[in-house]
């Protein structure tokens, strides 16, 4: 992500500072769980999507900023959120806010975020950005809750599990992009392009993060999380699709009932290995990369392009 930080550093900074007017709190309590969360933040990927998106098609305004924080707001949202929902005690190395001030107020920081971010928009009438944002927080839903339902059986098929990242993961990205760009520019066409190609990436890194789980050069040994948690991800779909019906039935029971059996989690890995998921679903995830360059290279080059063309393929080649 080096380019990315040099073409956009200088907004970066100032987009930190716009990040941390928005969360502040005169609520003691509130605003020390703040500035903790934006101690522990992340990469910030999600922002310098915004940025550069903006970036590719104008000059980065003041609502480039807000829809960078919005969008901030809202993933930070939805991650206190889910440590309280998978009870987990740990983010990025750090405690989770639940860890630290129990799950009530977990709950309720989450709830604050939102309501910032939907204020922060409302207050300066970016009703576009609200919207193209409103719509990923309802599709992260759904494709939560979809999961939820599918799981219960670990029956289904790709198409299934297309329908779930793209709402859990890629629609945050998705819009990222298209509010990014609607910051600079009024063009449907322009947007519908940008939220594409932000949906194209947010598949291929959903999928790239299913594979660390089968192990990957880069992360050492496998960890069978998603098994441990009964999910189904495109590697183990794929071989359950190939595998004869003795096997697939073994491995689905493993699955729902022997998934803290460190043995019988591996079988299911070395299976997933041995019967191609890995090269598949490898396959599919450089499918979604290419079909994102290609719409970003329908664009001008300019090194905002450059910046995100590093992105797409920081997601798909990084080590975590």
């Amino acid at each position: 992500m080096k380019l990315a930080t040099e073409v956009i550093g200088k907004e970066l900074a100032l987009f930190e500072n716009h990040f941390k007017d928005a969360v502040k709190s005169r609520v003691a309590l509130l605003d020390r769980i703040m500035q903790y969360i934006v101690k522990r933040k992340g990469k910030q990927m999600r922002p310098m999507f915004v940025l550069l998106s903006a970036k590719l098609h104008g000059e980065i305004t003041d609502a480039s900023y807000r829809a960078a924080s919005l969008v901030e707001l809202l993933h930070t949202a939805t991650l206190v959120h889910d440590d309280v929902v998978d009870d987990a005690l740990e983010r990025r190395g750090m405690f989770s806010i639940n860890a630290l001030w129990k799950n009530k107020i977990a709950v309720l920081v989450g709830d604050y975020l939102l309501s910032k971010g939907l204020l922060l928009s409302l207050e300066n009438k970016d009703f576009d950005i609200l919207t193209i944002l409103s719509n990923a927080v309802k599709k992260m839903s759904e494709g939560e809750l979809l999961q939820i339902e599918k799981t219960r059986n670990l029956n289904f098929d790709e198409s299934i599990y297309y329908e779930i990242i793209n709402g859990k993961t890629a629609s945050l990205l998705s819009s990222s992009c298209g509010a990014g760009a609607a910051s600079v520019t009024k063009d449907i066409e322009i947007i519908e392009k940008m939220r594409l190609f932000g949906e194209m990436v947010g598949m291929a890194f959903q999928i790239k993060d299913d594979l660390f789980d089968y192990g990957d050069i880069a992360v050492g040994k496998p960890t069978g999380n998603d098994i441990k948690e009964k999910k189904l991800t495109l590697p183990l779909i794929h071989v359950l699709q190939k595998v004869d019906a003795s096997l697939k039935k073994e491995i689905i029971y493993i699955v729902k009932n022997n998934n803290n059996d460190k043995k019988k989690v591996k079988f299911v890995i070395d299976n997933v290995i041995k019967h191609g998921g890995i090269e598949y679903a490898t396959q599919k995830m450089y499918e979604y990369r290419d079909k994102a360059l290609e719409i970003l290279n329908s664009f001008q080059p300019s090194p905002a392009r450059a910046a995100l063309e590093e992105l797409v393929r920081y997601t798909t080649d990084r080590a975590y």
